[in-house]
């Protein structure tokens, strides 16, 4: 419509002509909203409410005397209140960059009045507290001109050919060096070791290998051989069993052969020299029994009758002893005790006759003892019993 205006959002629209705006400003503002304005009458200007900037590079001398070239950047804008409006409006309106000209002028001054009271250390290492300083003393300076600052920004510090950054930094670059170097040599170490370490694995694992594989070719090669002698093994095996076998049978077949020889040849052998021995022996117990007999009258048919009866005697137990199968285990000492006992048992026997006469050796005349009165002459037993008369042979148990 005609006469009405509308401002931006980023413009405040300053009415002049008519009524005086707010705490007496020659203009009124209108922010936000359209206002209807007559022509002629009235005149309508707009004034930038958006973020704008400056940038400063202004050489400052610190606490300590040394130079220093320093850049930052201020972000400012005309505040959105009516007074900050009317302030930067009755200020920058007809000219409104002369506001970035100016705001870098105030900030300049001010780095310049800050930085003087610090060390080159202390702006250095402690930007954020410059810049804050810096905004602190500038906020009232700056609202006076109807200008807010959003921010301010340390860009460079520069020392220019003096070298005292560079040397307040040398220890720093130089334990940052150190520091650099040891963790390289580290890395390095570690590479170093890791590779020392994968080449030791790598050779334990083949020296595994190898063992592994010297061991299944020594197992096959120990297959394969027993598997070639498990012939010429099991064939010799058999031949020493059946070697064994044949000894065996060879020393059973010695032993029966012997045990042969003694019951064939030496057995008969002794038996016959026995007999010859005991027939010598009764023989002269014969002739010592006749020289008794001699010498006693009253007994002279009954001896006669014992001599005559003493060789059938010694040929019956003669006879018995040339058929017995007697095995001698201790050799010649064995027979001769056999027939040691052969003629004892005569003797005993020839004895027992005697005693059972009832007449020591020598004796003459009478009847025998043990025999009754009135009975026949007759022999007596060993066990007190009589035997026939004489002209009959004797017949012992």
């Amino acid at each position: 419509m005609f006469g009405y205006r509308v401002p931006a959002p980023d413009e405040a629209m300053l009415i002049s002509g008519g009524r005086r705006g707010q705490g007496g400003a020659p203009f009124r503002v209108v922010t936000g909203h359209g206002k209807f304005v007559l022509p002629v009458f009235r005149k309508v200007r707009f004034l930038t409410l958006a973020m704008c900037e400056a940038e400063v590079a202004e050489t400052c001398v610190t606490r300590q005397g040394i130079a220093l070239t320093v850049r930052a950047v201020i972000a400012f804008k005309v505040g959105n209140d009516t007074e900050s409006v009317v302030n930067a409006g009755q200020r920058f309106l007809s000219d409104q960059d002369q506001m970035s000209v100016l705001t870098g002028r105030i900030f300049a001054g001010h780095l310049r009045s800050i930085i003087g009271s610090m060390t080159v250390e202390e702006i250095v290492t402690e930007r954020q507290k410059l810049a804050t300083e810096v905004l602190e003393t500038s906020k009232t300076e700056m609202a006076k001109i109807g200008l807010i600052v959003d921010s301010l920004q340390i860009q460079s510090i520069d020392d220019g050919d003096t070298g005292y950054i560079d040397a307040m930094s040398a220890p720093h670059k130089a334990a940052i060096q150190r520091q650099a170097q040891i963790a390289q040599a580290q890395a390095t170490q570690a590479s170093v070791e890791a590779q020392q370490e994968a080449a030791r694995n790598q050779a334990e694992y083949s020296r595994q290998t190898a063992i592994v594989q010297a061991q299944y070719s020594a197992e096959v090669d120990r297959a394969q051989a027993q598997a070639a002698q498990a012939g010429p093994l099991a064939q010799a095996h058999a031949q020493q069993e059946v070697l064994a076998a044949q000894t065996e049978l060879a020393e059973r077949a010695a032993l029966l052969r012997q045990q042969q020889l003694v019951a064939e040849v030496v057995k008969p052998a002794e038996a016959e020299a026995e007999r010859i021995r005991l027939l010598a022996l009764a023989e002269a117990e014969r002739m010592k029994i006749q020289a008794a007999a001699a010498a006693s009258y009253d007994r002279v048919a009954l001896d006669r009758m014992l001599i005559d009866q003493l060789p059938q005697i010694v040929k019956e137990a003669s006879a018995g002893l040339q058929g017995a199968n007697v095995n001698v285990l201790n050799g010649a000492d064995g027979l001769g005790e056999i027939a040691a006992g052969l003629v004892g048992q005569g003797l005993t026997i020839l004895d027992s006759v005697r005693r059972n006469l009832g007449a020591p050796e020598g004796a003459t005349g009478g009847t025998p003892a043990g025999t009754p009165a009135g009975a026949p002459a007759g022999l007596a037993n060993a066990d007190g019993g009589t035997r026939k008369a004489p002209g009959r042979p004797i017949e012992i148990d």
